[in-house]
């Protein structure tokens, strides 16, 4: 499924035809294999959700019991209570920060291809562990190494996919790093329908080392970047490959011209200015930007330092803070157990139900960012899931439970149309080639802290809220709160970067602007 949806989809949504619009079966190939380490961050992300009670013991032991850890087959289940499940989901997100934060330097100095190969390891090997682990401290080693993998793949992921992309299908293309997040957590929410009991809960765990082996495969026959070519040292493979992606006899001088490269030759020269566009008015205007010179990659803290590059880093860091603050992670890691006995249907299988929707969703919402505008497509994704979080949190504590149904389902939907996909395309676009690893970096690691804050006291926040003042449903008056602040940050401080051909056009800064 995972690995199908892509052509049907991106064919049918990217034009009139492939001559046109530059979508060749190669692309879409290579957008397939990249976006399985996005998959497998949602897979991991929600591989703990549908067998909670089973791995912790409590469906065993009950949830009175389980601190006797009294157990006679300890390969059943671990037995943990509830923090140090918390603490065993949010470890996950741990790794994930320390993956995103190495994840930009790595793919700058050494390629995105070799980053994301080594995700591929780091995928295998945590899943291997969790799968064989009887303890906590052994789970979340595993765990942690997952998340290392993941934190790295929605990383480079979305780099690699913007650098190979068309520019006018940048954003369709872009979406497809969301998508398959959510194909991932569909698939571990569906096998844990049918594997949460007994031992069989292993297979879980066990099938992420069989999506890492998938990963690692696909990747042995996918080329470098041809972007991070041209920018180190060999522009003529840039071009090679720029032109099979493109498919033969498509014109590529427009995105070669806007390649920084230094120190070619003749045979380079003729490749990157084609000799029948070398001496054209239209050609020598698309050039001024002069792409000869090479700028020199900035490094982590170095686009922290520049005021070139401080509004982008705003930018990108709070629209990630909102897309985990908004509580979609709450649903997606807790919902089995948030809404047990609260609606009227089994809550694993509305976890199922949203976990489709969120696919649907975002696969039919993929084309919105280009047409309406990123910028757009967010503040209709706020405004949307603040009005649900309101609803799910007056709901619930009315006990309303068709309405606490419909807003769980809804909630989800409107983060797939904006808050969802668009946060990942946007570093690669408010700021330079030379920048957009360590932009990328921090707009993941602020992803990840904000979710780790999440994962950890979501569940803790949500019993004592409940405890203290009864009933259910009053954190998501906090979400609500949040969705409120972040819908005023995007609005303020957020541009639009539609339609725009650079960073300079999104700034409104003159060509050739330098920080002081």
């Amino acid at each position: 499924m995972q690995r199908t949806f892509h052509p049907y989809f991106l064919l049918k949504m990217s034009g009139s035809s492939q001559r046109h619009s530059h979508v060749t079966g190669y692309l879409i190939l290579l957008v397939a294999v990249a976006t399985l380490g996005p998959l497998q961050y949602g897979y991991h992300l929600a591989e703990l959700n549908a067998p909670q009670d089973v791995i912790t013991c409590h469906s065993l032991l009950g949830r009175q019991n389980v601190a006797s850890k009294s157990l006679s087959n300890p390969s059943q289940c671990i037995p943990m209570t509830e923090a140090e499940f918390a603490a065993l989901s949010s470890i996950y997100i741990l790794g994930g920060l320390a993956g995103a934060i190495t994840a930009g330097p790595i793919s700058s100095s050494h390629g995105r291809l070799l980053t994301m190969r080594i995700t591929g390891i780091f995928f295998i090997l945590g899943s291997l562990i969790e799968t064989i682990a009887e303890s906590v401290p052994v789970m979340s080693t595993g765990r942690f190494l997952a998340g290392l993998g993941a934190g790295a793949a929605t990383v480079v992921a979305p780099m690699y996919i913007s650098e190979i992309s068309p520019a006018e299908k940048r954003g369709l293309f872009g979406t497809m790093t969301q998508a398959m997040i959510s194909v991932g957590i569909f698939v571990t929410q569906s096998l844990g329908y049918f594997f949460s009991r007994g031992m069989l809960w292993r297979i879980i765990l066990g099938v992420g080392a069989g999506f890492g082996l998938l990963l690692g495969a696909g990747l042995c026959f996918i080329p470098e970047s041809p972007s991070w070519l041209a920018s180190h040292h060999n522009p003529t493979l840039a071009v090679k490959t720029l032109q099979r992606i493109r498919g033969a006899g498509t014109p590529i001088h427009k995105e070669t011209a806007g390649w920084n490269v230094q120190e070619i030759n003749g045979e380079e020269e003729r490749l990157i200015r084609p000799s029948d566009l070398s001496s054209t008015s239209q050609y020598n205007q698309h050039n001024l930007a002069t792409p000869n010179l090479k700028l020199p990659s900035v490094g982590f803290f170095g686009v922290l330092q520049d005021p070139l590059y401080r509004p982008a880093i705003m930018a990108v860091c709070g629209i990630m803070i909102a897309q985990q603050l908004s509580g979609i992670n709450s649903i997606m890691m807790y919902s089995v157990s948030l809404l047990r006995g609260v609606l009227p249907i089994p809550s694993i299988l509305l976890t199922i139900i949203m976990s489709a929707m969120n696919v649907i969703t975002t696969i039919v919402c993929a084309p919105l960012a280009d047409r309406i505008g990123r910028k757009s497509c967010l503040l209709l994704s706020i405004a949307g899931m603040g009005t649900m979080s309101l609803l799910l949190a007056i709901s619930l504590r009315m006990e309303w439970k068709l309405f606490s149904a419909i807003a769980v389902i809804s909630f989800v939907a409107f983060f797939a149309t904006g808050l969802g996909p668009v946060p990942y395309i946007m570093a690669s676009e408010l700021v330079g080639q030379e920048a957009v690893g360590a932009a990328q970096s921090w707009a993941l690691a602020a992803n990840y802290l904000a979710s780790f804050l999440v994962a950890q006291f979501f569940p803790l926040l949500n019993s004592w809220m409940n405890n203290r003042w009864g009933g259910a449903g009053w954190v998501y008056f906090i979400f609500t709160a949040f969705a409120g602040v972040s819908w005023i940050f995007v609005t303020y401080y957020v541009p639009e970067t539609n339609g725009k051909t650079g960073p300079d056009e999104v700034w409104g800064r003159t060509t050739g602007e330098v920080a002081d």
